[in-house]
């Protein structure tokens, strides 16, 4: 099976093609705007005419999209994350591979949820920034292009790789400096919101068991399960072997007791970090993920105990 995927050298693209080059029945070629690309290409400036003479010269039977942007402003998100989708439609259209499309969406594209309810395919989107507005467009280019294509609602990914800005890496990041340090607190913000984790080697799985199905529409990937940053922070917390103790700012009175240590009396001298989420979904988000254990064979593997220990792992490493 001849795969292009494009965004290879992205987060989530890299162990996707992990994922691919150890399935000796694909034959793998990488697009991208990077050195290391196979062929480079940049879908935001590209024109479709240009993919269109490269697909039908590859002729691979599956595209696989990891491309996008997940900061910046809204005419840059448009660019990375919705125009360059367009691109992509345009050139499967005219091109004669007759390729199936597999898109990477993203959970903000649902936008906030009804605390305690799980969110289906069938959920009306409503997102609530400029990202998830720009993935749904995307989302809406590909189900009304005509093509075989499906796209993977993808939630919140974790594990190793985690980018350093994001809510998790910012964590991990807070809490080797305070080891480095020796800061006996470590007062932190924004701990309230409640997130479905994912982690990113079972994002791939789920891509691969995509392109190998012909399952078509919209499919949510996620854990099935919302957690409170506040307890995954405590879980890094656990797993570093951090001693002190959380200081959460803006939640209930007092310091986190979640086997992490006990309040200070004397008086505190901890970094304040704040963690705003900025991906418009509020304070919940839970995937109801049946659809792909139904119409994949898929199920998360991975728990979010292993995510953060490699998230710790990488940040430990950092000088």
């Amino acid at each position: 099976m001849r795969v292009l995927l494009i965004g290879a050298n992205g987060y989530l693209g890299r162990f996707v093609a992990d994922r691919l080059l150890a399935d000796p029945a694909v034959q793998l070629t990488a697009l991208g705007r990077g050195d290391d690309a196979d062929v480079r290409f940049d879908l935001a400036s590209g024109s479709p005419g240009a993919l269109t003479r490269f697909l039908d010269a590859v002729h691979p039977g599956v595209v696989i999209n990891c491309a996008g942007a997940t900061r910046g402003g809204a005419r840059e998100l448009t660019r990375h994350n919705t125009v360059a989708v367009a691109t992509v439609c345009e050139a499967l259209r005219r091109s004669g591979c007759g390729a199936r499309l597999v898109q990477i969406g993203c959970g903000a594209e649902y936008g906030p949820s009804q605390p305690g309810s799980s969110t289906a395919e069938d959920a009306v989107p409503r997102p609530g920034g400029p990202y998830g507005v720009s993935k749904l467009a995307a989302t809406e280019l590909v189900l009304g292009s005509g093509l075989d294509a499906v796209v993977l609602r993808v939630f919140s990914p974790a594990g190793p790789g985690t980018p350093a800005g994001s809510p998790l890496g910012r964590l991990a990041e807070a809490l080797r400096r305070a080891m480095q340090s020796g800061d006996g607190e470590l007062k932190l913000g924004g701990l309230g919101v409640q997130r479905d984790f994912i982690d990113v080697r079972d994002v791939a799985r789920a891509v691969h068991a995509a392109s190998l199905s012909a399952a078509q529409g919209v499919i949510n990937i996620g854990s099935g399960r919302a957690v409170r940053l506040r307890d995954a922070a405590a879980v890094l917390a656990r797993v570093a072997g951090y001693g002190g103790t959380l200081h959460e700012l803006d939640g209930p009175p007092g310091p986190m007791r979640s086997s992490i240590g006990h309040p200070r009396t004397e008086p505190d001298h901890g970094a304040t970090v704040a963690y705003p989420y900025p991906d418009g979904c509020g304070s919940w988000q839970q995937a109801d993920v049946r659809t792909a254990r139904d119409r994949l064979g898929w199920r998360p593997r991975i728990n979010l105990e292993e995510s953060l220990a490699d998230i710790w792992m990488e940040a430990a490493c950092r000088i």
